[in-house]
């Protein structure tokens, strides 16, 4: 029979990443490799056997861990990746139209050519998008809280009291394609590539992660009053947001957002915390 390689994070899904990688319906012969233990890429998968699968498990930090880690080592990869979501968000699942628990989908194509996020002096591949306001607010607080219980982490309660009392917007100079524009009260400023992100909250219903043009969606979320913010909160989740007065969406191929003072930043749901400016720059630019 022949054999597969799983790799899994075992951070995922408050760190049930191995137990939910072995019960992942992946029929074979597999070998199971810890993400977190990788040191050559290349190696790995040459290790996959003819007529085997490269099934990576986990969710969307998963991802975005194992897209860094091929670039940063130049790796190439193979001719096929599959995915199974073993995450606790599975924002990108979400958005190709995959369902959590079930068999693996081939995600090579969604990986190649993806932007660039330009923080704190380094540069990171992400596959959602890279959300700025209290979204990265909730994920910094969200970490803190795992630190100190292996509880789930309820995020709904985070962002709730976040808008009530523990997090406050910001003004924003955003730059888009070198047309500047001034916000004020921000409390979301996500650049996407894909439509959703936050476990769930589609952000920029109208963006493809397949546009052949490569443009990214920035959503802008203003609110001057955190009871009718909150009350407007939930639209995200279906997409209805964009029709509030306070909601800007715009588009293009570099947005850089500058806020007052510095904010939270989540990229695929991993943590910057303390940061005053993002770029975020299209797969077609960083060709040119």
């Amino acid at each position: 029979m022949t054999e597969n390689v799983i790799l899994y994070n075992p951070l995922a899904d408050n760190r049930r990443g191995k137990e939910n990688a072995y019960g992942a319906p992946v029929p074979g012969e597999n070998r199971y490799v810890d993400i977190l233990t990788v040191k050559n890429y290349s190696e790995l998968f040459a290790s996959v056997p003819e007529g085997g699968r490269l099934v990576v498990c986990g969710g969307d930090g998963t991802l975005n861990r194992f897209v860094n880690a091929v670039a940063n080592e130049k790796a190439e990869l193979p001719g096929e990746v599959w995915y199974c979501a073993t995450g606790s968000g599975n924002d990108f699942l979400k958005d190709v139209g995959g369902e959590k628990g079930g068999e693996p989908v081939e995600i090579r194509r969604y990986l190649c050519d993806l932007p660039v996020a330009e923080v704190k002096g380094k540069r990171y591949l992400f596959i959602n998008g890279v959300g700025y306001g209290i979204d990265g607010y909730c994920c910094e607080v969200g970490d803190a809280i795992r630190e100190k219980s292996d509880k789930p982490t309820n995020y709904t309660s985070i962002a709730v009291k976040g808008v009530l009392w523990g997090y406050s917007p910001r003004s924003a100079e955003i730059t888009v394609d070198g047309k500047k524009y001034e916000f004020e009260k921000v409390w979301l400023a996500p650049t996407m590539n894909g439509r959703y992100f936050g476990g769930g909250m589609m952000a920029t219903p109208g963006q493809d992660r397949l546009d052949p043009e490569k443009k990214l969606s920035l959503l802008v979320f203003c609110g001057k009053l955190r009871i009718p913010t909150l009350i407007n909160f939930p639209k995200i989740f279906k997409g209805t947001h964009v029709n509030l007065k306070g909601c800007t969406v715009l588009t293009g191929h570099d947005i850089t957002v500058r806020y007052e003072k510095p904010t939270p930043l989540q990229i695929d749901s991993e943590t910057i915390s303390g940061v005053s400016e993002c770029r975020c720059v299209s797969s077609l630019l960083l060709k040119e």
